[in-house]
């Protein structure tokens, strides 16, 4: 590029970052001036308020003078964040005010403009002219989709046409322009390959600069009640979504919150790897859980849910033991529309009969029995849904409770109590008196009742009617207190038998096409029911049963629906059963769902195919409120590697490497445990000599990460960390990890502990295996101490480096 226009560029930025200096310089007064104003008014908050309640008249003034206080303060309030926020945006350009460039002429006029592109729009001080465009404005869409030529972008207007003359894009450190060239495509091949080339970090970084044209349809999608994207390992679905979240705040801010977008991660550790990309762009992060805090939240303590990691590692380390055929059988069965479906019948076969209650208790004996429950259930209309017969139930049973309430203030154990009630007891009662005979010195009517009680207790007369009314009160009080847990629980549905409910599915197989009208029923389904059974007995629930517990609950409890969540976004979908998708449906009613994944990684057994014709997703909201996007490049891993990663798979010839040059994965194969750890060692040494900073050494499972974990801890001296499920917080440095804890996330360098058969020999581990050579984004190792796994032996040799006994 000539000296003219690096020299025309700089001069521009500079000029550019004067005014967002002199900006920032002008406001700072202004934040800190509001600031100081809203402390104040919250420091004199009651000074300025006089509490009056004397008459109605002095009440009203006392509300109508707190209420102005809290406006005052509130728009206060709301005038300095948004001041902050604009400062702060100003703040966070002045680095590198902007990433790119394009010339626009519209159709019907004589000249183009120039549109400069960052993270944050910025207007000179006239307020028309946009020095910097926001990336998620819509003239920046002309910046990620087109190339030089014709164009066009939408706006709310409309759509807008004219032509790009000219398409520019930079790389901006401390106010230099450091890249800069002029791009044919998209998004260049040059600036990929700078950002790519660098090394993995503790947390995600965004992209928006480098936002490629059908990551942008995903971002700016904003008609469909279901966006599924279908993505290779490293094609940058996550990226992409994070960037949707925030254009989605951006586009809708009078309308979305970020607490009203919910993202459901892999594990709780993603959440740490991906929470500074919203704040960069200057926005609140979304809601972030797991689909298992949900169920545990969900179940309570009454319940303990075993977890997918759990799940998991039974499924790849329990082979052989007894009733492992009948539990992979119930883990797809519990997973499937069909069961779904057999519940929903279930729920009718509830309607006519089988419905469980438990007895409500008092004082170790039954007030009211579970038979007596069912009786009166039944004989509620029965074209009512279920719940609504349950809500019946429940509000006869709180007037059952009033009326034994009543009844029980003559029990020989409430008048024993009363003779022992402490001092706060009696102020409740006389604080009721007080107010029954509008008495307004209330200690001196303590007192005196008091000495009546004493009196009373020594056989005096004292005021008979009054006495009368005080013991009345107070034998009223105590059963009250003690009925209170009763109606609590009644209130809660726990006289509902939810566990006897979903049990009794689970006796016997004729018992079971009776409740359901299920035809087909795996072949393992004693033991099924047994292995059931037993989890229940223990207050238990196998992860597969989870969902479809909640599902029974909520037949006869009722939907807890959120209705404030607009749009959920799930990571890592394949590995979501189409039970659970069904449930989202229900638990968020009014919210699309944004689901990203790669059926290549579709390590559990609950799989969903994300983009096969009859994928339980696209049914969920039908074909007409669907759109499907698929990503076939991979940007995150050298070309080599994707090229023997791609070869692992059926049908990864589709998946297209990017052009960013490395070594090929290397084969190494040793004699012995104690070589291959040593070997381990020396290579981490090496890369992180090299100046790699992140490093995975990625095993199958948990079991085998402890105790790779061990040995090279007790071989070597560096400083290796092990990752577990509990762990929180994604940090740089050398790991041991778990495959499935690795998704989602990538490292510099990824070190395969053990790539024999024995570890990835079965059919459903090829894709164990693929995921965890995935994570690699410039170098890739696989180790063994015998023979390599059939899927690596049976590649292409040319694929990758291999090193001798």
């Amino acid at each position: 590029m000539e000296a003219k226009y690096w020299r025309q560029e700089q001069e521009r930025l500079e000029r550019v970052r004067n005014k967002l200096q002199a900006r920032i310089a002008e406001l700072e007064p202004e934040v800190i001036g509001l600031r100081d104003q809203a402390a104040d008014i919250r420091k004199r908050f009651w000074e300025e308020v006089t509490i009056n309640t004397s008459t109605q008249e002095d009440f009203e003034e006392t509300f109508y003078s707190v209420q102005q206080q809290s406006a005052m303060l509130a728009e206060r309030e709301r005038g300095h964040n948004r001041l902050v926020h604009q400062w702060n945006g100003m703040k966070r350009l002045l680095p590198s005010p902007y990433f790119g460039r394009v010339d626009f002429q519209e159709d019907g006029l004589n000249a183009s403009e120039q549109i400069y592109i960052g993270v944050s729009s910025f207007v000179d001080k006239d307020g028309l002219n946009f020095l910097i465009y926001d990336w998620r404005s819509p003239v920046a869409s002309l910046y990620y989709d087109y190339p030089p030529g014709r164009a066009s972008y939408v706006t709310p207007a409309g759509r807008i046409d004219g032509t790009m003359t000219l398409k520019r894009q930079f790389q901006i450190q401390n106010g230099h322009i450091r890249t800069m060239f002029d791009a044919s495509e998209t998004i260049g091949d040059e600036l990929l390959q700078q950002v790519l080339g660098k090394d993995a970090d503790s947390q995600m970084k965004s992209i928006v600069a480098t936002i490629q044209k059908e990551q942008n349809a995903i971002i700016r999608n904003d008609k469909s009640r279901m966006l599924i994207v279908q993505g290779a390992a490293g094609s940058g679905k996550t990226s992409a979504a994070l960037q949707r979240v925030a254009y989605l705040l951006y586009k809708h801010r009078q309308t979305i919150r970020a607490d009203q977008i919910v993202l459901f991660s892999p594990n709780p550790m993603f959440g740490s790897y991906i929470s500074t990309v919203l704040p960069e762009l200057g926005e609140e992060n979304m809601q972030q859980t797991t689909f298992q805090e949900y169920l545990d939240n969900s179940l309570g303590s009454s319940l303990r849910s075993e977890d997918p990691f759990d799940q998991i590692e039974y499924t790849l380390t329990a082979q052989g033991e007894p009733g492992y055929e009948a539990r992979l059988q119930g883990i797809a069965y519990k997973t499937s529309e069909a069961f779904t479906k057999a519940l929903q019948n279930y729920g009718k076969w509830l309607g006519r009969k089988g419905m469980r209650f438990e007895d409500i208790r008092f004082r170790d004996r039954v007030l009211i029995t579970a038979e007596r429950m069912s009786a009166k259930f039944y004989n509620f209309d029965s074209s009512l849904p279920l719940f609504n017969r349950v809500v019946l139930l429940q509000e006869w049973l709180l007037n059952e409770l009033a009326s034994l309430e009543r009844e029980e203030r003559e029990a020989f154990w409430v008048q024993e109590e009363s003779n022992y009630l402490d001092n706060e007891q009696y102020a409740e009662v006389f604080d009721m008196l007080h107010k029954e005979r509008e008495l307004f010195d209330l200690s001196e009517q303590y007192a005196a009742a008091r000495a009546r009680m004493n009196n009373k207790r020594r056989g005096d007369e004292g005021d008979v009617d009054f006495a009368q009314r005080e013991e009345e009160l107070i034998l009223r009080s105590i059963v009250k207190k003690s009925f209170k847990p009763l109606r609590k629980s009644v209130r809660k549905f726990s006289f509902v038998d939810v566990k006897g409910i979903y049990g009794q599915l689970f006796v016997d197989e004729v018992a079971y096409r009776e409740k359901t009208n299920e035809v087909v029923i795996p072949p393992h389904w004693p033991e099924i029911c047994r292995q059931t059974k037993d989890m229940l007995s223990r207050n238990e629930l196998f992860h597969e049963d989870a969902t479809p517990y909640l599902f029974v609950k909520e037949l006869v409890e009722g939907v807890r629906t959120n209705t404030e969540i607009r749009h959920v976004f799930v990571d890592e979908g394949q590995d979501y059963s189409a039970f659970q998708y069904e449930y989202f449906k229900k638990l968020f009613p009014r919210a699309r769902m944004t689901v990203l994944g790669d059926f290549g990684q579709a390590i559990f057994m609950q799989a969903t195919n994300l983009e096969a014709s009859d994928s339980p997703l696209i049914r969920l909201f039908g074909e007409a409120d669907t759109s499907l996007v698929r990503l076939v490049r991979s940007y995150r891993s050298t070309r080599e590697i994707v090229e023997f990663t791609k070869s692992l798979l059926p049908g990864g010839d589709e998946i297209v490497p990017f052009e960013r040059r490395g070594r090929k994965p290397h084969l190494i194969r040793l004699n012995g445990v104690e070589k291959r750890d040593a070997q381990i060692l020396e290579h981490i040494a090496s890369l992180r000599a090299e100046g790699f900073v992140s490093i995975a050494v990625i095993t199958k499972t948990a079991a085998e990460s402890r105790e790779a974990h061990e040995s090279l801890r007790i071989q070597g001296r560096e400083a290796l960390q092990l990752i577990t499920k509990e762990t929180l917080a994604f940090e740089k440095g050398v790991m041991v990890i778990p495959v499935y804890l690795a998704k989602g996330i990538e490292f510099d360098a990824v070190l395969i502990y053990n790539a024999s058969p024995a570890a990835y020999g079965r059919d459903n581990e090829r894709k164990l295996l693929y995921t965890a050579c995935t994570r690699a984004m410039h170098r890739l190792h696989l180790y063994t101490t015998g023979d390599w796994s059939p899927f690596v032996h049976t590649l292409p040799a040319n694929l990758y480096e291999k090193a001798p006994y």
